[in-house]
């Protein structure tokens, strides 16, 4: 595979005023402002849902990515994300970074991505965040675009919670193509500016904009992956070995899954004969860990689900982490994050 290098230009908020609403957002909480912000590469105000810690000191950053269907106003399992921060008295953004997963500025592009840093270095310069507790999480589309951003801006994160991710865009691609909802492969197309079996420029914007071109520069990040097992069969779009690619891409190589445990365990939907079950983990609750391996700073858990995400277990594992120390994997206490019923722990 083509190797792309990852240069982000540097942002420096263009000397440009971001504009604060007041307006309530319908099906957030109260305390969630929107606030248009000045990117770098085209100079434009983009969107983004802020909240801003109480506290006068220094507080952690939490950013949330939305799916790939989904824009910064997306409700749903997205605003679970913000109550955790109002109840933890931590800064939150939801950038739109360039919307639906359906244009060429999506999709993973060179905006898209730039447009998170901004977003962060916006939040950096305007309040007082904790450099070493910047988080980042994501399910589906926003789990694409967490493991994109571990690869293409490492030096940011604490911990980077991927749910349900797509790793290959082309893999995908062909994936949806071939056996449906033919929707997601029409909005690659639409991105990446044809069909890339039959487009060479498309094939190249398929590399450019994965996941799996840059992980290898996330070996420093401390990232962890979460599939459920039934999703790419019913349980939902994104076959899970994605994540399990994604896993192989970021470890060394004498970590990494065997390619026939992939398909056979994919196949299957149950581990193939000699494969020891995971330890449970409680954090996960019903949803019980299947397949679970760890190489240094990373982890990819299958679990006992289908297409979504189980917030418990994603923000509190990030709320253990911190940037430049060793993965903390380990989390025996929890803290406990309702959820009204229409929100529950999937996202599409």
């Amino acid at each position: 595979m083509t190797r792309f290098v990852s240069i982000i230009v540097p942002s420096l908020m263009l000397a440009m005023t971001p504009v604060l609403h007041s307006d309530q957002i319908k099906g957030w909480p109260q305390q969630i402002k929107k606030v248009e912000y000045p990117t770098t590469l085209d100079k434009s105000q983009q969107p983004m849902l802020v909240h801003t810690a109480a506290n006068s000191g220094k507080r952690p950053l939490l950013v949330a990515l939305h799916t790939w269907s989904g824009g910064y106003t997306q409700t749903g399992g997205e605003v679970v994300y913000a109550r955790w921060c109002i109840e933890q008295d931590w800064h939150f953004i939801h950038p739109h970074f360039r919307g639906p997963n359906r244009s060429p500025d999506a999709c993973g592009s060179e905006k898209a991505v730039q447009d998170i840093i901004d977003a962060v270095e916006y939040m950096k310069q305007h309040h007082k965040v904790d450099p070493d507790r910047i988080y980042l999480v994501g399910v589906s589309g926003g789990g694409y675009a967490s493991l994109l951003m571990a690869g293409r801006a490492p030096h940011l994160w604490a911990g980077v919670s991927a749910w349900v991710p797509i790793s290959d865009v082309r893999a995908w691609w062909q994936q949806k193509d071939q056996g449906g909802p033919t929707k997601y492969a029409r909005d690659i197309e639409k991105a990446v500016g044809g069909r890339p079996d039959q487009n060479s420029r498309a094939a190249q914007e398929c590399v450019k904009r994965s996941a799996v071109t840059y992980l290898h520069k996330a070996s420093g990040v401390n990232l962890d992956i979460n599939a459920g097992v039934a999703d790419g069969h019913k349980g939902g779009s994104v076959p899970f070995t994605h994540s399990l690619y994604a896993f192989n891409r970021v470890v060394p190589e004498a970590d990494r899954i065997d390619d026939d445990l992939i398909k056979a365990f994919y196949a299957k939907q149950a581990l193939p004969e000699g494969v020891a079950k995971a330890e449970p983990d409680p954090l996960y609750g019903k949803k019980q860990v299947i397949f679970r391996k760890v190489s240094r700073n990373c982890r990819v858990t299958i679990f006992q689900g289908g297409h979504e995400i189980i917030h418990q277990a994603a923000l509190n594992w990030l709320a253990r982490q911190r940037k430049s120390q060793p993965a903390h994997w380990n989390v025996t206490s929890a803290y406990q994050l309702k959820t009204n019923k229409n929100e529950g722990d999937s996202g599409k």
